[in-house]
């Protein structure tokens, strides 16, 4: 699959979706991809700058959703004209996806929303790529008729599947790394989600909770599973940061996790998936 002008897939370079939760700022959304755009051309790794223009499905009502739409894909549009990288941002209903359509290059579908046909078949008719995120409530193999709905709206060939974690009951999540393999079956490149992954959704009461300490060990084990792309979301001050800081990665901490993930994947897609000659759908 061709995806902002690279080719993605299992027989291809990890390609990196990344960037803060929300676009806070000017001043952050231009830092956090002028930083990533420079390490990821030190590293060879394509990449695709991310942040939400709202966040539709916090855990409280009085939570920072972000700065709206008008305001948000303006940020976006601004990323993706000076800093010369393609954007992705979420879309939560049909009537988002026109407006963020014009302005980024990739959409993305949240994982709470993953079976509502009408979001789904708006993004996919949209003619952009959609990276469609695994409800934490679906296995992997129900992924398959979310990707039959994305198909028929017209997104064959542009449709991204990602994994980000299976609730596991009481504010915890968990990822099975076989579902990746599981994934594959659906035809489409396959995306990990390693920080929210180690969301503890609602695990702060009124916010969620995280443990960015084992982001590396989910992306290691992942990218040894093999995957097409990861996402992950990083800001300069986790602890400050108004989304997802206890599950955002470090910013400065980037280059080192990204550096060994790369090696992984070289040696990982140099010798070959022995699983993909014993599934019986075609894999990505």
């Amino acid at each position: 699959m061709k995806l902002c002008g690279f080719e993605v897939g299992l027989d291809r370079p990890l390609f990196l979706i990344a960037g803060p939760c929300v676009a806070e700022s000017r001043d952050l959304v231009l830092h956090t991809a002028s930083t990533l755009k420079a390490i990821c051309a030190r590293l060879g790794v394509p990449f695709i700058f991310k942040a939400s223009f709202d966040k539709a499905n916090r855990s409280s009502g009085k939570s920072f959703r972000g700065p709206g739409r008008e305001a948000g894909l303006a940020l976006l549009a601004e990323v993706r004209e000076t800093v010369g990288v393609p954007v992705l941002t979420d879309v939560h209903t049909p009537d988002d996806v026109a407006a963020a359509a014009e302005v980024v290059d990739v959409l993305q579908t949240p994982a709470f929303l993953c079976r509502q046909t009408d979001l789904i078949e708006a993004a996919a008719g949209s003619g952009k790529p959609v990276n469609i995120k695994k409800g934490q409530f679906l296995a992997p193999g129900d992924m398959a008729q979310v990707v039959a709905k994305a198909h028929a709206a017209g997104g064959a060939g542009r449709t991204l599947v990602c994994e980000r974690g299976v609730s596991f009951g009481y504010n915890n999540l968990v990822v099975d790394m076989r579902g990746l393999a599981v994934m594959r079956q659906t035809g489409c490149p396959v995306v990990f989600d390693a920080t929210h992954s180690v969301q503890l959704p609602g695990g702060q009461g009124d916010r969620s909770g995280g443990q960015r300490e084992f982001v590396p060990v989910l992306a290691r084990a992942a990218v040894a599973a093999g995957v097409a792309g990861l996402f992950m979301e990083t800001h300069p001050d986790p602890a400050r940061a108004l989304s997802d800081g206890p599950n955002a990665w470090p910013l400065d901490r980037m280059e080192n996790l990204l550096h060994t993930l790369v090696t992984l994947d070289r040696a990982v897609k140099a010798a070959g998936f022995a699983e993909q000659s014993l599934m019986q759908a075609p894999g990505n």
